[in-house]
């Protein structure tokens, strides 16, 4: 009884305290997630006061927080916008993925992580977070904007980028022979392909075996279809959250819309226990070894990202303004460059220094993101009126 009171005790302190640190990135227009990274260093090995007794309730925890990220990002997309997404946006995401996975695995390499290291890296600063720029758009009032389609053309790209991606670093993180990784990647590409033709044609039914008209029910359906999946998934040596992300697709319509609007509390709920919690497994003492690395990586990331997105709007006729704000907000990363890492470190099979320069690399990005989407207009047009005067 006394284990479980302090384990009560400890839990209660952790979600108030989150909920203080999300009223203050509120408060200052910022991402929560670097605040949420942070709260989870100083608790943690290493930390001020290392928590004890949570270790398993914060690990399913932090589980379902990938999967309810993924599954509500699922849910934005349609499987016939993905398809028209995918066929605008084809050759911009091929530039973003040499221009943003490539300072990622130079830096792994020279710092002698091998490929292994290389690849989880290139993962971490290619994935913009969709998450993050959605926000910003939204806070921002860019939705109709005419680069917003260019920006959300890239991020589905990367998203399904990331569905072929994580099959192959789980199979080289698990070892497996070159045979399996490519059944791995085949298994990850067939059931991408069936769920998007199941999508497209079979849609409404599948929206109708999850739907109903009481809260309660819609709510317990669909949560339990998406860890149904994710489950299936991940033992099929396919992603979890690829397989979340999948059933979200398949979802649409005002099916799409009611779980939206109920599972986003859970959501920020659970994904804030999956940053804090990988804040808790990495010591804060490994990072100041690695942050003028972070700092590099943010500052070429940054560069390399703004040039996608002002090369993918130029591409669609946009003006100069336009492009900015494209190559801005594309800039923030977050959720997943913390699964990749997340998923490496727990491996095994890289250096235990990788979570260290993701964490720093996300606390910078997350807020940079933000701040540079925000500034980017005025900055611009500030510019433009002295070369006007000139």
């Amino acid at each position: 009884m006394e284990h479980t009171a302090i384990a009560l005790i400890q839990l209660g302190a952790v979600f108030f305290g989150l909920g203080l640190l999300g009223r203050v990135a509120w408060r200052f227009g910022i991402s929560p997630i670097p605040l949420y990274l942070i709260g989870g260093l100083a608790f943690g090995s290493g930390g001020f006061v290392p928590l004890e007794g949570i270790e398993q309730f914060a690990h399913l925890a932090s589980e379902m927080g990938v999967v309810l990220l993924l599954l509500l990002l699922g849910l934005e997309y349609s499987a016939s916008e993905l398809t028209t997404g995918l066929r605008k946006s084809w050759m911009a995401g091929i530039v973003d993925i040499v221009l943003n996975a490539a300072p990622g695995a130079i830096a792994a390499v020279l710092l002698g992580w091998g490929t292994v290291g290389a690849l989880a890296m290139a993962g971490v600063t290619y994935i913009s977070s969709s998450g993050i720029v959605a926000k910003v758009l939204g806070d921002l009032g860019r939705l109709g904007n005419r680069e917003t389609p260019v920006i959300l053309s890239v991020l589905v790209f990367e998203d399904l980028a990331m569905a072929v991606y994580l099959p192959v670093l789980t199979a080289v993180l698990a070892g497996v022979s070159f045979v399996g990784g490519l059944t791995s990647v085949g298994i990850s590409l067939l059931a991408i392909t069936v769920v998007l033709v199941v999508a497209l044609r079979y849609g409404r039914f599948i929206s109708a075996i999850v739907d109903s008209p009481d809260a309660e029910v819609f709510l317990l359906k669909v949560l339990g279809s998406a860890l149904l999946v994710a489950g299936v998934a991940s033992q099929l040596q396919v992603s979890a959250a690829v397989g979340a992300f999948l059933l979200g697709i398949a979802i649409s319509g005002s099916t799409a819309e009611n779980a939206t609007r109920l599972l986003e509390p859970l959501r920020d709920l659970f994904a804030a226990m999956f940053f804090v919690v990988f804040g808790l497994n990495t010591d804060p003492r490994t990072i100041p070894p690695v942050l003028g690395i972070a700092v590099a990586l943010a500052v070429v990331t940054t560069a390399t990202k703004v040039a996608t997105g002002w090369w993918a709007a130029r591409r669609q006729g946009i003006g100069r303004m336009g492009r900015a704000r494209a190559g801005a907000a594309l800039v923030a990363r977050g959720e997943f460059s913390i699964v990749i890492a997340g998923l490496a470190v727990a491996s095994g099979q890289v250096n235990s220094d990788l979570a260290a320069l993701a964490t720093a690399y996300v606390l910078l990005m997350a807020v940079l993101g933000p701040t540079a989407a925000k500034y980017v207009e005025p900055v611009g047009e500030f510019v433009l009126r002295r070369r006007q005067a000139a």
